[in-house]
């Protein structure tokens, strides 16, 4: 049986590794200033996704004047509907592992996502970075997940990439 002593330290041992665990790491900002290169996080829970294999639909741009701060970025949303959804409940939405590619986290970095290249699985979203990769991606697309867990654990707290996404130049977000 526990001590008063011995239950108070294991409380506030719990306590610590919960509130830790519960931080991401920093979100992936490019030049635009605006995680997810401005694009609406939200909107892509409500575009028809295309089959593996297929040339996704291109993410909503945001408006520079409707913003929500999550995680220490600035997100910018289509519709003032869209940035309140967000407000209520914003890890149903951002993309998974702070914005970075999900293929380069199952190869054991961070590294820049391109917006345009996504994909829900589970109800999360998942950033890639080039078309091939995304064809690396879909053909594990549980295996790639489960690497990507797998090595997130280990490189959650690095410093966010600071690369710019290659061949990708934002049209977000709007003024």
């Amino acid at each position: 049986m526990m001590n008063r002593f011995t239950l108070a330290v294991a409380t506030a041992a719990s306590t610590l590794a919960l509130s830790t665990t519960a931080f991401a790491g920093d979100q992936y900002i490019d030049e635009t200033g605006f995680a997810v290169s401005g694009y609406d996080v939200v909107a892509y829970f409500d575009i028809e996704m295309k089959p593996p294999g297929q040339v996704q639909t291109q993410g909503v741009p945001g408006d520079e004047s409707i913003t929500a701060d999550y995680n220490g970025a600035t997100f910018a949303f289509s519709t003032e509907k869209n940035r309140d959804k967000f407000a209520a409940d914003p890890a149903r939405y951002v993309p998974q592992y702070d914005g970075h590619y999900a293929y380069g986290v199952a190869q054991g970095g961070k590294v820049p996502a391109n917006p345009n290249l996504w994909r829900i699985v589970d109800d999360k979203l998942y950033l890639n970075i080039t078309d091939v990769v995304v064809g690396f991606w879909e053909e594990d697309i549980p295996g790639n997940i489960t690497l990507s867990e797998n090595n997130w654990v280990s490189i959650e707290e690095d410093a966010a990439s600071e690369s710019t996404i290659p061949k990708f130049t934002s049209e977000a977000p709007k003024s």
